[in-house]
């Protein structure tokens, strides 16, 4: 009798499993065929774009009105919207339901330029290189003196030799500063020549001065308060290679 009670135990325990088996299946069914059959994409809406219009940067996308909203994938997408369209910065999806796609972009506004072999090579603060001019419109974007990019390529990341890798590491630290602060606009050169220190032409008024390990999110605010007790028609030099004060010397 203690043999059958056992058999039938285990019998059931074979079939309980076999439900809770064939359940999961069915939800998990349920689920991708919702999926498949609901949430197609009706409107894409594109935000923080004005280099590229909206078809283009979908077009980049490979995104459709009538795929799926949730099958998609967002990754993929974004990579080729950045590899397509070199000025964009980040891209990030959000999704509406029940069908809609919001795709935000941002954009390098303001690159700074690289002269090298002939040719001006245009970098954004994240550090991919977004185009190329001719060296007769250096002067018209934000000049980098004293760094040389190996092998550049438009929509690839900008890269140093082992020797000018920590001063590219630097620029992009220093680039992503000023955009936060809202200062990139106002500067016209960096110069990256001199091993002792840093150089930034700012405002085209002012040669100011950093030490190559600087605190530089501090510096440039300490920069902003200096600046703003200056008078409009001051110019000369700003030392911010000093601890805890900044000189400023007229010229």
């Amino acid at each position: 009798m203690a043999r059958k009670r056992y058999s039938r135990r285990r019998s059931k325990g074979r079939f309980a499993f076999l439900y809770k088996l064939l359940a999961f299946v069915v939800i998990c069914t349920a689920i991708t065929l919702a999926l498949t059959l609901f949430f197609r994409i009706r409107t894409i809406h594109v935000s923080g774009n004005s280099r590229y219009d909206r078809d283009t940067i979908i077009q980049a996308a490979q995104i459709r009105e009538g795929d799926n909203l949730f099958l998609m994938n967002k990754y993929d997408a974004a990579a080729r919207i950045r590899k397509t369209l070199p000025y964009v910065e980040t891209v990030q999806f959000r999704r509406v339901l029940p069908n809609k796609l919001v795709v935000q972009v941002t954009e390098c506004r303001d690159p700074v330029a690289i002269k090298q072999d002939g040719t001006v090579y245009l970098l954004c603060s994240k550090g991919n290189i977004v185009d190329t001019v001719s060296a007769a419109k250096w002067s018209q974007y934000i000049q980098i003196e004293g760094l040389t990019l190996l092998d550049p390529q438009v929509g690839g990341e900008a890269r140093a030799s082992a020797t000018q890798q920590m001063v590219l590491e630097r620029l992009l630290e220093i680039l992503s500063l000023l955009v936060e602060k809202g200062m990139l606009h106002q500067v016209q050169v960096i110069d990256l020549s001199d091993a002792s220190h840093i150089t930034m032409r700012y405002m085209s008024r002012f040669d100011v001065q950093f030490l190559w390990d600087a605190d530089f999110d501090y510096k440039l605010d300490y920069l902003a308060a200096v600046v703003d007790r200056l008078e409009d028609n001051e110019k000369g030099s700003i030392d911010m290679t000093q601890d805890g004060k900044a000189s400023f010397i007229p010229g």
